[in-house]
């Protein structure tokens, strides 16, 4: 869904530069220069941008719910580990993205969720995605978040990234989160209270064409992840008028868990050993809440979270 409004809002900019309006797509680059570094300094959410109508039929259309397990003070500041990546991301954004859900669950709680960098270089999308409360995913962006004295504000990261992407198969439990380390050295500088948040349901809104590790698809996958900076999984799902090809997603319901806080000790200089500790104890917890929630969304008693 993104992509299709950044392909839009990318088509409307060449139309403006070839068109008589040039003058328009003139000072909007002016526009892009002097606000570059918004999406790093919290980005310009719009209240009314994240109530639109659509958004609701948007939640409704899966349906996406919100579950609360626990109390988040808005007296501290919260780090949110969001699993898994899946193709869509519907999950994060129908819930961070779009109010009421969190806002309701979670009073005197912002949440930001911050997305690839080079979102933000799309005129035009790049305004749209501010309003609905999405940042950069850079380090800079992340920490201006989480620096907030007065507390209250609530980083979302998708943790798997783009590679996660390419393991969203229908049933799929694989997270790539072994190696990656960045999240809990940022809430260790900051003393945010770290959430592990699974999304059930995430992983079963497309169909991915066969993609195993070693094979020659997924090879080109990965190097052209590298490259781009984005994966490319290759998906389909259900048409408009029928259900046996198309690529608009099931409608499959998304239960998006919100666990219990980690509390974390603001460290400004951990070390390689304290940050492994808090990733075990994390990993730890997110298993935890998988375990103990998999049953009500029909995941089998036999099937566990698997680390890569």
């Amino acid at each position: 869904f993104l992509s299709l409004v950044a392909e839009f809002c990318f088509g409307f900019f060449v139309i403006l530069i070839l068109g008589n309006f040039w003058f328009l797509a003139v000072l909007y680059l002016l526009w892009l220069y002097l606000d570059w570094g918004t999406p790093c300094t919290g980005g310009r959410r719009s209240h009314w941008v994240r109530s639109w109508t659509v958004w609701k039929y948007f939640r409704e259309y899966f349906p996406i719910h919100l579950i609360k397990t626990s109390e988040l003070n808005p007296n501290h500041n919260y780090l949110l580990g969001f699993h898994p990546h899946g193709v869509l991301v519907a999950g994060a954004f129908g819930n961070f993205c779009t109010d009421p859900p969190f806002k309701n669950l979670f009073p005197g709680l912002t949440p930001y969720l911050h997305i690839m960098p080079i979102w933000f270089g799309c005129p035009f999308f790049r305004e749209y995605i501010m309003s609905a409360g999405m940042v950069s995913a850079s380090k800079e962006s992340v920490s201006h978040v989480l620096s907030n004295k007065g507390g209250g504000h609530a980083s979302v990261i998708v943790i798997g990234g783009a590679e996660e992407s390419l393991n969203a198969h229908p049933g799929s439990l694989t997270l790539n989160i072994l190696k990656r380390k960045g999240f809990i050295k940022m809430a260790l500088k900051h003393g945010a209270h770290l959430v592990p948040v699974f999304s059930f349901g995430e992983n079963e809104l497309f169909k991915q064409v066969a993609n195993p590790k070693g094979s020659w698809l997924r090879n080109v996958q990965e190097k052209l992840q590298k490259i781009m900076g984005f994966a490319l999984p290759l998906f389909h799902a259900r048409g408009v008028f029928q259900y046996s090809f198309g690529f608009i997603p099931y409608r499959q319901p998304i239960h998006t868990v919100v666990g219990s806080p980690i509390p974390v000790k603001q460290n400004l200089n951990p070390t390689t050993e304290e940050i492994d500790q808090l990733h075990a104890l994390y990993l730890q917890k997110l298993k935890k809440l998988f375990e103990e929630h998999k049953s009500n969304y029909g995941i089998p008693a036999h099937k566990s979270l698997i680390f890569e």
